[in-house]
């Protein structure tokens, strides 16, 4: 069983959700490359194997992606979240799912390229 390393952990999780509302806000995909960014280091700070990483960068990938997909909604990101309330629950909640797994997707990938750019370094 892996031990979750925290500090790290909410250390991405800052890196990951100033960087998807900002990205966010400038391209329509930037607030991927914010959870990537987080994810990547949160692999790197906690090492170890590639299953270390995969679940450090995936717990930074899955919250960002719901934090950031809060802010939305509340108007502070993406303006792909405004025509989702129009749309009423369901939507929000499909949406939510999806920001879900591609947060964690994109946590996985970039857990993976932390720990590789740690076992190169």
């Amino acid at each position: 069983m892996v031990e979750i390393k925290w500090m790290p952990v909410i250390i991405g999780l800052v890196i990951a959700i100033i960087l998807g509302v900002i990205l966010g806000i400038l391209t329509s995909w930037g607030d991927l490359l914010g959870y990537l960014i987080g994810s990547i280091y949160v692999g790197y700070s906690v090492g170890g194997d590639y299953k270390n990483g995969v679940i450090h960068g995936v717990l930074v990938g899955v919250v960002a992606a719901i934090i950031v997909l809060i802010l939305s909604l509340l108007g502070l990101g993406t303006l792909y979240a405004s025509n989702v309330v129009a749309a009423g629950l369901v939507a929000i909640i499909t949406v939510l799912i999806f920001a879900i797994i591609v947060g964690g997707i994109m946590g996985t990938i970039g857990g993976i390229i932390g720990v590789l750019i740690k076992g190169k370094s």
